[in-house]
């Protein structure tokens, strides 16, 4: 391909790309998530296709939230606190506002019409969705006959998960989220101190075979009547890292459709016990070598963002500070027109993105040695490079080899770089950490200052695919260095 031809890949994000129905795909079939259309049995893809949290595609385009309706909880895990709460901390069971069902469907009625991107509505807790189960099914009830379009979906620890199966298909809920972090007994009671079932307390590696044995029935059961489900582990190091990989090949077995290995969150100010005896969270580089020995097994989940309980809007970003109870405004209905027109600018914006990923896949393989090359990208979204260096509060980092572009997870940012249109040398140095094993930084805009450090670092910053589809521009990087070493041979 003539570096003409590589160039028009790259630009393919500034618009007039088109494609048949036929296009689309990840450049990477062990991406699991990613799939398109053409990757998935028809059935599957309607249910992934807008669901940001089921399909790496979607959630460049659509929006989650979830409402904290359920509080109560039977199982204590050591790395859960649900009383702790500020406004920067994004970590599954945080909440602002505990609210009723009726609060609660208020409030997914008001974010709706606000948020034409919102296409699933998820309950997390901040207990378990199922142990509470009467708030939990009284609030879907509400939003369904509002919002037939919403998606159903809710997280459990599984305790509860065999006696709800049977109302969770009839309520058509098609999408629920399992956190299991161990098959081992001995090595779960390092996990959960207790649990609590049939109106007793478990504790020790007792309480944990119980959990087990109850999140595989609820597993199976699921599998069995076509819900797919999504099994979340947290990985704690020492703990359970190397035990994962057998975790990842139990839950293939029996029906996961994909798995979502993520980091504890473990700082010692938010009172968890993990936090408060210096057990220490994965990093990066930590993280992504669990995630790659699993790969092979269960599909594998990349773009987790570890949501609060009260999360609002698209994966990386939380706007539920705006929608809070003393902000809703009174809606009986939603008007679905900004929704509707939404989702078909969505599938024309698709079509062109996967389109620029075909060729970008077709691109690598004209070009593929032994090299790997490994690029933070900046983004707000739509799958292109779109956002200043400065203002990033996370970077999304991918991987290209001979198998083609693919994404290997988001890395959050404590602070970004500009505050107050000045650059943070704390900001820098710690971005400069967790991004030390990459070669490339994509950009929309990048200064002078920054751009010099991160280069004496060792990462090449770039701001010169600014609004181009992010695979295309790292397929582009991938055959520009390969037609230099070409010459250099």
């Amino acid at each position: 391909m003539s570096m003409m031809a590589i160039g028009d890949l790259a630009r393919a994000g500034t618009g007039g790309v088109t494609t048949s129905a036929k296009t689309g795909g990840c450049a990477s079939s062990t991406c699991g998530s990613s799939e398109g259309p053409s990757d998935l049995a028809p059935q599957i893809w309607e249910k992934v296709k807008d669901h940001p949290c089921y399909s790496e595609e979607a959630h460049h385009y659509f929006a989650r939230m979830h409402v904290a309706v359920a509080p109560a909880c039977n199982i204590q895990c050591n790395y859960c606190n649900r009383k702790f709460d500020c406004a920067n901390e994004s970590r599954p069971g945080v909440v602002s506002e505990r609210l009723t069902p009726e609060q609660g469907a208020r409030k997914v009625i008001a974010v709706a019409q606000s948020v034409p991107q919102m296409s699933v509505l998820g309950i997390a807790g901040p207990g378990d969705a199922l142990y509470d189960w009467r708030r939990t099914k009284a609030t879907f009830e509400l939003v369904a006959r509002q919002l037939p379009d919403i998606k159903l979906c809710l997280s459990t620890n599984g305790l509860s998960l065999p006696e709800h199966v049977d109302e969770i298909v009839a309520m058509n809920i098609d999408h629920v989220t399992i956190t299991i972090n161990m098959v081992d007994p001995e090595i779960g009671a390092k996990i959960y101190p207790w649990i609590y079932f049939e109106h007793k307390r478990w504790t020790g590696a007792e309480a944990a075979q119980l959990l087990h044995e109850r999140q595989m029935l609820g597993l199976d059961m699921l599998a069995q009547r076509g819900v797919l489900v999504k099994v979340n582990s947290v990985l704690i190091p020492g703990v359970n890292d190397e035990h994962l990989v057998e975790v990842n090949r139990e839950v293939k077995a029996r029906g996961a459709f994909l798995h979502n290995v993520m980091p504890l969150i473990s700082e010692a100010a938010h009172g968890t016990y993990y936090g408060l005896t210096g057990q220490r969270g994965p990093t990066a580089q930590e993280l992504k070598k669990v995630q790659d020995a699993c790969e092979g097994g269960a599909k594998m989940m990349r773009h987790c963002r570890q949501c609060r309980a009260d999360a609002v809007g698209l994966l990386g970003e939380d706007r539920g500070r705006e929608f809070t109870l003393d902000r809703l405004p009174v809606l009986t209905k939603v008007d679905t027109a900004e929704r509707d027109a939404y989702r078909e600018e969505v599938e024309r914006k698709r079509g062109a993105h996967r389109a620029a990923k075909a060729s970008a896949s077709a691109l690598i393989r004209e070009n593929s040695d032994l090299r790997t090359l490994t690029v933070a990208v900046a983004t707000k979204g739509e799958g292109l490079i779109n956002q200043h260096f400065g203002h990033a509060t996370e970077f999304q980092v991918y991987h290209a080899d001979g198998r083609g572009v693919r994404l290997l997870g988001a890395r959050r940012i404590d602070e970004h770089y500009c505050t107050g249109g000045l650059g943070e040398d704390s900001a820098l140095a710690g971005i400069i950490e967790i991004l030390s094993d990459v070669d490339v930084l994509l950009c929309a805009k990048i200064g002078d200052c920054p751009k010099e450090e991160l280069a004496q670092a060792g990462i090449e910053p770039r701001d010169d695919f600014a609004y181009e589809f992010i695979e295309a521009s790292i397929a582009t990087l991938y055959a520009r260095r390969r037609e230099v070493a070409r010459a250099d041979a």
